[in-house]
C-alpha cells in the first residue's frame, strides 16, 4: 500500500512531486522556532507594501490603519523584510526566552 504524501520523507518524494493540498501551510504554525522577530516603527512607515511583497512566507498583512505587520504564527524571522524596507522602519528584535 502506498504511503500518504504527508508520510513521505524528503528522500522518498519523487522528482516532480505535486502538492495537491491547497494552502496546507496555514495548518502549521511555523513561527515558534524564530530567534528574532520583525518590529515596525509606524512613524517612519509609508505603507508601501514592499516588505509584504518580498516576504518569502507571505505572512505580512495590513492592520486596520493600513500599516504592515508580520503574522508571528508564520514569520520565521529571516529578515528579508528588514533588508528590503525602503524607509528602514523595520528592525529585528531578539525573541525573549
Amino acid at each position: 500500500m502506498a504511503k500518504h504524501p504527508f508520510e513521505l520523507t524528503w528522500k522518498e518524494i519523487p522528482i516532480g512531486f505535486v502538492q495537491t493540498d491547497y494552502m496546507s501551510a496555514k495548518k502549521n504554525h511555523t513561527g515558534s522556532w524564530r530567534s528574532e522577530r520583525p518590529i515596525w516603527d509606524e512613524t517612519h512607515c509609508i505603507k508601501c507594501g514592499v516588505c509584504a511583497l518580498f516576504c518569502p512566507e507571505a505572512c505580512i498583512k495590513t492592520d486596520e490603519n493600513g500599516y504592515y505587520h508580520a503574522d508571528l504564527d508564520y514569520c520565521k524571522g529571516c529578515g528579508v523584510c528588514v533588508k528590503e524596507c525602503w524607509t528602514g522602519c523595520i528592525s529585528l528584535k531578539p525573541e525573549e526566552a
